[in-house]
């Protein structure tokens, strides 16, 4: 039902696009929350699959308001259109297959949030959900386990949407609005602006999301798709990513990924630079790597920790406090980065063979 008398302590806001499998589970899900005065802003991108009929038929059981808001697609352009129409104080940017175990779970994370800004002073303060994943197998995964420990890091772009986002509205009118230009990234754009304005605190409560597009798309395939998008925003050229055909395809259309058509696109790319500007790219691709080499200790704590049976985030990062304290300036040293450089060309190069052989040469077929 559409309520729209009062004004609501929290707007939950969620993109989708033929979601109707699923939506009404998650509007379910939050009908077991407690405590809190909330209202759901489903951001509706052109379905064509029935899911506003799905949303509007749970909403008729809810005690909360329920809206649809009507937009382009595009998971920063909906999120942007949500935020416009939300009327409540908090804002909660959630992705449409998350759901939480604990009942008060959105009233714990307010109460945190207020809590946290009092503390700092000033609203500047956003806060994220402890990640679980949903899996369909039932045998734990250590890639799962390091996405969920790495979730739980106050670091530069560790934190994405399927933790879900949760800030006032003065913070997300001067940190946002999300970027509509590009079709991935928006979240991480977005969380890295609240950074810089502010601070991010984690959550008291778990928010456990899907990993249907990793068990779709391959683990391995998205792992890979995800270091090229992340290194070709950090080296300046996001805009080839918008001619990447299905780069972030649909729920609906997700299928295992063919990864060599976008080491294509971005090999031709690189061909039509001028030679300094390739230089230039590849030093920036070495660069951003070793900024990121820190990942390779944090990787070393998570197996250990992993093995040991403890749940994600916890156990001493025994690696990483090292890798902090004796190698991290040396990512500053200039031969190192042109070794980072040649390291990076050498590994685009040697996966987009392998890719090719992979899935032109017959293999793939008979997965």
């Amino acid at each position: 039902m559409d309520m729209t008398s009062g004004k609501p302590e929290l707007s939950i806001i969620v993109p989708v696009l033929n979601e109707a499998g699923i939506i009404q589970g998650l509007i379910r899900n939050l009908a077991e929350q407690r405590d809190v005065d909330f209202e759901v802003v489903i951001c509706d991108g052109g379905s064509t699959d029935g899911t506003s009929d799905k949303v509007m038929e749970a909403a008729c059981d809810c005690f909360f308001p329920v809206r649809i808001v009507a937009c382009e697609r595009g998971r920063g352009r909906q999120m942007n259109e949500g935020a416009a129409a939300a009327r409540g104080s908090f804002l909660l940017f959630l992705h449409s297959d998350s759901i939480f175990r604990d009942r008060s779970a959105l009233k714990k994370a307010i109460d945190e949030l207020e809590s946290a800004m009092a503390a700092a002073g000033h609203a500047r303060v956003a806060g994220r959900f402890a990640l679980r994943f949903r899996l369909l197998g039932r045998e734990p995964s250590l890639l799962y386990y390091y996405h969920e420990s790495k979730a739980r890091l106050d670091r530069g772009e560790c934190i994405h949407g399927d933790q879900g986002v949760l800030l006032g509205r003065l913070l997300f009118d001067s940190a946002g609005p999300f970027d509509e230009s590009m079709p991935v990234l928006e979240d991480t754009l977005f969380a890295e602006r609240v950074r810089k304005a502010g601070q991010w605190i984690l959550l008291p409560c778990e928010i456990f999301t899907s990993a249907r597009r990793f068990e779709k798309e391959g683990p391995v395939e998205r792992e890979i798709l995800n270091a090229l998008i992340m290194t070709l925003a950090a080296a300046g050229r996001g805009e080839i990513l918008r001619e990447m055909p299905g780069i972030y395809s649909g729920q609906d259309q997700a299928r295992r990924l063919r990864l060599f058509p976008f080491f294509h696109v971005i090999r031709k790319m690189i061909r039509e630079l001028p030679f300094r500007d390739r230089m230039r790219f590849w030093g920036s691709c070495g660069s951003y790597a070793l900024e990121n080499a820190w990942q390779i200790a944090f990787a070393l704590d998570v197996r250990r920790n992993f093995r040991g049976g403890l749940p994600p985030g916890e156990g001493k990062p025994v690696f990483l406090d090292y890798f902090d304290r004796r190698i991290s300036r040396a990512a500053r040293n200039t031969g190192l980065k042109t070794c980072a450089a040649v390291i990076a060309w050498l590994w685009f190069h040697i996966t987009l063979i392998g890719r090719y052989l992979w899935e032109k040469g017959g293999r793939w077929n008979d997965e």
